[in-house]
């Protein structure tokens, strides 16, 4: 049985956090992982983007109370800003630092987001998981994604072709 994490705070990401994003995300990059990301981002970077998020979006952090270090982080966008028809859709990432794996913080991000998702009209969420990442297809099976198609070719990384799967969850 994974170990929880019980002194664990969800909150809304500041621009103060991004050292702490980065730290999660580019070593998940850096093993080659098969996420979207083909360039870990700079603190610099991470930081007008958390400052310049969506207001309509939810971007939450993981923080061990202990020692208020980022250990994960999920964001989900409004799918589309040009048109209104799409305004019940969101589109999510998650990510959980390598040693704080299967310990329930994955399912503590999705339950806030869930929630703030619906308070702000969203009634759809959805992603696109590489076909050769079946960690995040079954983390997101779990959260109550099904997979509606897969995107042929959809990703190129160092040369190879990778299909993408499309999951989404009503809210």
């Amino acid at each position: 049985m994974p170990e929880s994490s019980p002194d664990l705070l969800v909150r809304e990401a500041r621009p103060d956090d991004a050292a702490g994003v980065v730290a999660v995300l580019n070593p998940i990059i850096a093993a080659g992982e098969p996420v979207a990301f083909d360039a870990p981002p700079t603190e610099e970077a991470e930081r007008l983007y958390i400052a310049a998020f969506s207001e309509r979006g939810v971007f939450h952090v993981a923080v061990r109370e202990a020692d208020e270090v980022v250990i994960g982080f999920q964001s989900m966008e409004p799918f589309a800003a040009y048109t209104h028809a799409f305004d019940h859709v969101g589109v999510i990432g998650t990510y959980v630092a390598h040693d704080c794996r299967r310990r329930g913080i994955a399912t503590r991000l999705f339950a806030a987001t869930f929630d703030a998702a619906r308070r702000r009209g969203f009634e759809k969420i959805f992603t696109y998981i590489r076909a050769d990442n079946p960690a995040a297809l079954a983390t997101y099976a779990n959260q109550g994604f099904e997979v509606v198609g897969t995107a042929r070719r959809h990703a190129k990384a160092s040369g190879r072709y990778i299909d993408e799967v499309i999951v989404e969850r009503f809210l």
